[in-house]
């Protein structure tokens, strides 16, 4: 059996590959990147694959058997960019699909559902067995304000009191690592999310006790929030997505209390504690 990892070199993609040697031999998978140079200290084979070029897709997957989709990073690209990685599938005779959704994808106020409900869609009706993997929140999402929020003394944001079930990425590659290699998954959707939810109030405090460093959580409308990314120097529309994004979390669209991803990892995951701790020390 022949895996196929697409993004294998980003942020998700890279861990997955080291869990997927962990339980099988790495010549029976391939990474699947649109810079292949990038790739060769995976130790892997290596496939050019960019979402974007259909018409080289289906030579890419030949004789891949299970593909993991790992979801474009470019937002209001990806439906597209994922119909067509699944038209190739279907060409190639892929026979298995993992595809790294959203959590409650169907019911989430985040803009980020959209594409990845289409996505679902095209999936369902590609005729190819299938595996959704609704990703939770990753916990490493809040640590690129947290070095600011530690200088500064304070942590600002528009989640309110909202509840939020993050897991690490390392805990959600190992769940796609686990389902590739397994049995019983077939035409199946998981809702994935960390153990134990926390409030950015939670966040902030023991970002404090671990840093030594008292962090106020300052809660802001989302309008303000916004403008003070931008005066931070982010992007407009990077800012107005994260603020809403915190107004998602307000709303509990990060929250989940199923305890599947830690059911599916045969262990809990990683507390916030932890997570923290890790970053604190690299």
């Amino acid at each position: 059996m022949k895996i196929g990892i697409t993004g294998a070199t980003g942020q998700l993609g890279r861990i997955a590959v080291d869990k997927l040697k962990l339980y099988t031999p790495s010549d029976h998978f391939v990474a699947l990147v649109r810079s292949p140079e990038k790739a060769v200290e995976l130790g892997i084979e290596v496939r050019l694959f960019d979402y974007s070029n259909p018409e080289t897709l289906a030579e890419s997957l030949k004789g891949i058997d299970k593909l993991l989709l790992i979801s474009g990073s470019e937002v209001g690209q990806r439906e597209v960019q994922h119909k067509n990685v699944i038209e190739a599938a279907k060409v190639s005779g892929v026979k298995e699909i993992i595809y790294t959704s959203l959590l409650h994808a169907d019911t989430s106020s985040l803009n980020l559902a959209t594409e990845h409900l289409a996505t679902e869609q095209i999936l369902k009706e590609s005729g190819i067995t299938y595996t959704i993997l609704r990703n939770g929140w990753y916990t490493e999402n809040y640590f690129g304000s947290l070095a600011g929020a530690i200088e500064s003394g304070i942590l600002a944001g528009s989640a309110g009191e909202g509840k939020i079930s993050s897991a690490s990425r390392e805990d959600y590659a190992e769940a796609a690592a686990k389902v590739l290699t397994g049995d019983g998954h077939a035409n199946k959707t998981y809702e994935l999310a960390g153990d134990i939810a926390y409030t950015l109030a939670d966040f902030a405090k023991e970002a404090s006790e671990q840093s030594g460093k008292f962090i106020q959580y300052n809660n802001i409308s989302e309008k303000e929030y916004s403008e003070l990314l931008i005066k931070i120097g982010l992007p407009e529309s990077l800012a107005a997505s994260i603020a809403g994004w915190d107004i998602g979390a307000s709303k509990d669209d990060l929250f989940d209390d199923s305890k599947t991803l830690s059911s599916l990892l045969g262990r809990p995951t990683t507390t916030l504690k932890d997570a923290i701790k890790t970053f604190l020390i690299q």
